[in-house]
């Protein structure tokens, strides 16, 4: 039995959502967490114009509404020649799954949404990637240097590995992010299907939880 996680970094409605599945993945560590990348604008090759900057500041309006978190709005504005392809950042998750099996995801995924949406860094480069990942799984107790985390991040197995996770995401009917999953004897019971706070994810956590007849101490 685990949870699975079905989203994008660059996706700003799962910025807000990181917070919310820490706290639930703190409370109940007795459920491993999966990672499967989205690629929500994956392969996308359009710069980006003003109208199309203030578009998605928009959607960020609303994430900060809901989450209580500020993002970097005029670092975005600032980059240029911005294509927002989010298959790069998808695959740096990848390439840290593929160089540390044992270590915890979550947190990679979160330093990477930070470098866009706090500090405003193009997560589209690979040398940013390395650099903020392999700084993010030292951290976790898994040193890395960044030059080896950028040669498995441009390696055609992860790129085809990440390819491959947008796949199973469809295969499974996720058409949005984020999603938030519990595999339980071999099916997929849907947690939270979009944006939802800690308190509701436990809540929601508990009532699927009970259908499969799995009742934890921390539950009881």
């Amino acid at each position: 039995m685990n949870l699975i996680y079905v989203a994008d970094p660059m996706c700003s409605w799962c910025y807000g959502f990181g917070k919310e599945l820490t706290a639930l993945t703190e409370a109940h560590p007795e459920l491993p967490l999966q990672i499967v990348v989205g690629g929500v604008r994956a392969g996308d090759t359009a710069v980006m114009s003003e109208e199309m900057k203030q578009f998605r500041l928009g959607h960020w309006a609303r994430v900060e509404s809901a989450s209580g978190l500020t993002l970097n709005r005029d670092a975005f504005i600032a980059l240029e020649n911005f294509v927002y392809d989010t298959e790069p950042v998808c695959r740096a998750v990848v390439t840290a799954r593929k160089l540390a099996p044992g270590m915890a995801i979550l947190p990679v995924f979160r330093r990477v949404q930070e470098a866009f949406y706090v500090h405003g860094r193009d997560t589209t480069s690979g040398e940013v990637l390395a650099e903020v990942a392999a700084h993010a799984m030292s951290s976790q107790g898994y040193p890395i240097h960044n030059d080896t985390f950028l040669a498995t991040w441009r390696d055609q197995a992860t790129i085809a590995e990440t390819r491959q996770d947008f796949i199973q995401a469809k295969s499974w009917g996720v058409s949005s992010f984020p999603a938030l999953l519990l595999e339980a004897n071999g099916q997929l019971h849907t947690v939270a299907p979009g944006y939802t706070s800690a308190r509701e994810l436990k809540h929601n956590l508990r009532l699927v939880l009970e259908r499969v007849g799995h009742r934890p101490a921390a539950m009881a």
